[in-house]
């Protein structure tokens, strides 16, 4: 018996090896993740609107990528740092986000943040304040050292109410 336990051991141990993964007896609490995704997503959001780029651009992963409606695609954390600085120079850029949701994989390694916003920008054209309306989602990527970043963003606005 003592041979066919190590035995069985030994092939477990082979069989996780090969596929990749580590024996875990830990699970991720969805609530617990949800939260903290909300937690830093509020963060993200004050530090946009405390005019911070830097700060806001803090949880952009490595390799984050995003897709912003009318613009090409913005890659990696400096050229949204660029982005973001030449957002929040306009002195009445403000976000606000009602609606969030949070779905948490069953991993517990990935999540994805979406909500509503309303964005308050000076308009070019008429060099006034003016709001746009859209769906913001975030995904949210656990790290090698447990912080969690933004992977990916998508920014698309509803466009102009329906008139009736």
């Amino acid at each position: 018996m003592h041979r066919t336990t190590t035995l069985s051991l030994a092939a477990m141990s082979v069989a996780l090896l090969v596929s990749g993964c580590k024996p875990s007896t830990a699970t991720a609490d969805p609530a617990k993740v949800a939260e903290g995704v909300k937690a830093n997503a509020a963060a993200v959001i004050a530090a946009f609107n405390a005019h911070d780029a830097e700060k806001a651009v803090s949880y952009d992963a490595p390799d984050y990528i995003g897709m912003f409606h009318g613009q090409p695609n913005v890659v990696g954390p400096e050229a949204d740092l660029a982005l973001t600085k030449q957002q929040v120079a306009d002195p009445a850029a403000k976000v606000t986000v009602s609606g969030e949701d949070v779905s948490v994989a069953a991993a517990g390694d990935r999540a994805l943040w979406r909500a509503t916003y309303a964005y308050t920008y000076t308009d070019p054209k008429t060099k006034q304040p003016t709001t746009e309306n859209g769906n913001w989602l975030i995904g949210w990527r656990k790290q090698e050292d447990g912080s969690w970043k933004e992977a990916w963003g998508v920014v698309s606005d509803t466009g102009p109410a329906p008139t009736a």
